[in-house]
């Protein structure tokens, strides 16, 4: 009976490293990444991490992730760096400016990702301090449907970030997220207000227009029943509901992605390994091959599938509905992230002098 057992013993252990790349089953310990992703992904994440890495401990109440919009997570970790040691042992956050920032305060541990320079086709650190692992992409949402309706209106529907914020006939008809909550509306402000784009003027124009300060899931519905005209939103966040509703068989028509003329403002989002001094379980080997894994052709799939862009210089899969990844790097308008890590603060209260306090 004794042997029959350990038999069985035996028997469920290789059951539970079945799937796992090997060496993989190897990694134990206890993990909790912070991420911004959408909790659907997170959801497929967590559970390809845990068939990936059988007898690797999730950290956060039965799951990998601790789930937060990237600018309020980031001030979680400020607070954190108070007393020097992080609530996570990894960070999968979507502005990634945060990277340079924790590198240059000695708080992450480097990881070697190999042929890193031919494998990814957005920029990461040498070093291996962080790499791109999603790539987000800001556009503009419409509905096809009433764009007549609101041209009778007098209202245009705006086909660039530009007119966005400058047409007056869009006062009070058009939306955006909050960039004090939510680290890739914060990236676009950064983006269309630093110099060689629109400037601080481009804040002013918003206010102008009144615009609203709301939700993506709001956007979307506010979009489709009439009651805006355009919004500034993630391309991932009206993908999502396109596809949902054709899995419904209720496919829609009154909502689309506008790739605007002037250019679409991609974010690769990074993924880092806190070093143990600063880490919430002193487990950065573990990390690191949990690190490796999201830039395993498995994981970038399963960013395709949230709606995300792969950054795999090789992977020609695109997100469903979406347009070619390489196109859109052609018409990307950048963000000069040295100078964001820099200037969050002034950025973060132009925003709140000039947008927010004059809308409330």
């Amino acid at each position: 009976m004794k042997r029959l057992a350990a038999l069985l013993i035996v028997l469920c252990m290789l059951l539970s490293a079945a799937g796992a790349t090997a060496g993989n089953e190897q990694v134990q310990g206890e993990i909790v990444i912070y991420s911004s992703m959408y909790q659907f992904v997170l959801d497929m994440l967590d559970e390809a991490l845990r068939e990936e890495f059988p007898n690797l401990k999730p950290g956060n109440n039965g799951s990998f992730f601790v789930y937060g919009g990237t600018s309020r997570l980031i001030n979680q970790i400020y607070g954190e760096m108070e007393d020097g040691v992080l609530g996570c042992d990894m960070l999968l956050v979507a502005e990634p400016a945060l990277s340079l920032e924790l590198k240059d305060a000695e708080y992450l541990e480097p990881v070697e990702v190999r042929d890193a320079a031919s494998l990814l086709r957005f920029p990461y650190d040498e070093e291996g301090y962080w790499y791109p692992v999603r790539v987000c992409n800001m556009v503009l949402a419409y509905n096809p449907e009433l764009e007549t309706r609101w041209a009778e209106k007098g209202v245009t529907v705006p086909k660039t970030f530009k007119d966005f914020a400058s047409d007056r006939s869009l006062k009070g008809v058009i939306a955006m997220g909050d960039p004090l909550s939510s680290g890739t509306t914060f990236a676009a402000v950064a983006s269309l207000t630093q110099s060689g784009h629109y400037g601080r003027q481009y804040l002013k124009g918003l206010a102008a227009n009144e615009i609203q300060i709301i939700s993506g899931a709001d956007s979307i519905a506010k979009i489709r029943s009439g009651e805006i005209a355009a919004a500034m939103i993630l391309e991932e966040s009206v993908l999502k509901a396109l596809k949902d509703a054709e899995d419904q068989g209720v496919p829609l028509t009154n909502l689309a992605c506008i790739y605007p003329e002037d250019g679409v403002i991609l974010i690769p989002s990074t993924v880092m390994t806190v070093s143990d001094a600063h880490s919430k379980n002193a487990n950065a080997e573990a990390c690191k091959a949990v690190e490796q894994w999201f830039l395993s052709e498995p994981a970038q799939k399963l960013i395709l599938n949230g709606y995300m862009h792969s950054v795999f210089a090789n992977m020609n899969q695109i997100p469903y509905g979406s347009v070619d990844t390489e196109e859109l790097i052609a018409k990307d308008m950048g963000v000069n992230w040295e100078n964001v890590y820099h200037s969050r603060e002034e950025i973060n209260l132009a925003w709140m002098d000039i947008v927010a306090n004059r809308l409330n």
